[in-house]
């Protein structure tokens, strides 16, 4: 499972076999026949494209023979929002999804993919841009959960929102300034939105919530890791699920 793929002819290779294809770095300038066909690609799979110095090329390159293009692909396919919607309707149960608004440390990633599938949830939504795709270290973290829970990749994760509401989904964020979590009813269709590491969830995202959680906190220090909130939170859904007091 190459995850860093070098070389004209090796990433157009890759995308005409149908590789998930996470972010592209360019030669900034370089306008010839092959890479714009690699650009066109790119287009046409709604990857992100990076055009950057032949410095950040260098360094970033494993071998040292890059031809000015450096791709890295997903260790495991994408699937589509759909699909995580079937998933819930073969087992019988109200869609449990959890939404990840620009985590961007791809230990976080795992480790919420692999409570994910622990906690039930349907399915995982991660945004295109400035979050972490499905890497080797993903993989390795979920500890497996990635064979299990499908993984959808969206280029705006507050219109996804929009439209799953329409599927009768609604929609929790936790954020410190909510609503204490056991204060809420998250039965039913529900979508978990957790923030990334640093600024939590984004104005954007958390204004199409219908909900805002917070997690009852009795020490000094005022925040949760990422993957550890959206463990605490989900299986604070679990419990009302479960009709457990």
């Amino acid at each position: 499972m190459s995850e860093q793929i070098e070389g004209r002819n090796a990433v157009l290779e890759a995308f005409r076999a149908g590789k998930s294809i996470d972010k592209l770095f360019l030669l900034d300038g370089c306008q010839d026949g092959p890479v714009r066909s690699i650009a066109r690609e790119a287009r046409k799979h709604d990857t992100i494209v990076n055009y950057v110095a032949k410095e950040r090329l260098d360094q970033l390159s494993e071998t040292g023979s890059h031809q000015g293009v450096i791709a890295f692909a997903a260790a495991y396919e994408y699937a589509a929002v759909e699909d995580i919607l079937q998933k819930a309707r073969e087992k019988g149960e109200p869609p449990f999804l959890i939404l990840l608004d620009e985590i961007e440390d791809p230990h976080n990633l795992g480790a919420i993919i692999r409570t994910a599938n622990i906690a039930g949830a349907h399915g995982v939504i991660i945004p295109k841009r400035r979050a972490s795709g499905l890497t080797a270290v993903v993989a390795k973290t979920s500890a497996g959960a990635l064979n299990f829970t499908p993984v959808a990749k969206v280029t705006n994760l507050s219109q996804t929102i929009e439209d799953l509401k329409k599927e009768g989904i609604w929609f929790v964020c936790a954020d410190m300034d909510g609503d204490s979590m056991y204060s809420l009813n998250l039965t039913g269709p529900i979508g978990l939105v957790i923030g990334n590491e640093g600024q939590g969830v984004s104005r954007l995202v958390k204004e199409k919530c219908d909900f805002v959680a917070s997690i009852p906190m009795k020490g000094e220090i005022e925040s949760l890791n990422a993957s550890v909130a959206a463990g605490v939170m989900a299986f604070e859904i679990v419990r009302q699920r479960l009709g457990v007091k």
